[in-house]
């Protein structure tokens, strides 16, 4: 199976870390939509997308990148990471436009300094954790062994 990650981690890297832990025993190819704005995605098996979350929303590159690259019949997956709560609605409205299937969605905790986190010296620190990184490879695993995951 052939699996891309587009992702943004931008502030504290915790998005990588969660990308980081997949790649490290999976096949994956890892797409910073900061810096890859279009890509051929006809390839692949499964698509993920992964960001922190920006006032409720996925970063605006891998929502850019989305809604231009994204082609129908799909089987896509998210992430985030969050410092207030997980929020996906701006990444499934994209995956109901372009008609693809979502088959998993996963969230964990980021240390997070944004907007007004940061007059408090930020939020959860310390994620995502050794038990995030466990967590989101068994959802990555329950993913390519078929199932539709939600975390």
């Amino acid at each position: 199976m052939k699996t891309a990650i587009i992702y943004a981690s931008v502030h504290h890297g915790n998005t990588k870390k969660i990308i980081d832990e997949i790649a490290k025993s999976n096949e994956v190819d890892l797409i910073d939509a900061t810096q890859v704005t279009e890509k051929d995605l006809s390839g692949y098996d499964l698509i993920g997308f992964a960001s922190g979350v920006y006032y409720g929303k996925f970063h605006q590159s891998v929502l850019k990148f989305a809604s231009v690259n994204l082609i129908e019949n799909k089987n896509i997956f998210l992430m985030c990471t969050y410092g207030g709560s997980e929020a996906f609605k701006s990444m499934e409205s994209i995956i109901d436009d372009k008609h693809d299937n979502l088959v998993g969605r996963f969230s964990c905790k980021g240390f997070d300094t944004f907007g007004p986190f940061k007059l408090i010296g930020g939020v959860a620190k310390g994620h995502p954790d050794d038990k995030d990184l466990a967590a989101v490879a068994e959802f990555y695993k329950k993913l390519i062994a078929g199932g539709v995951v939600n975390k």
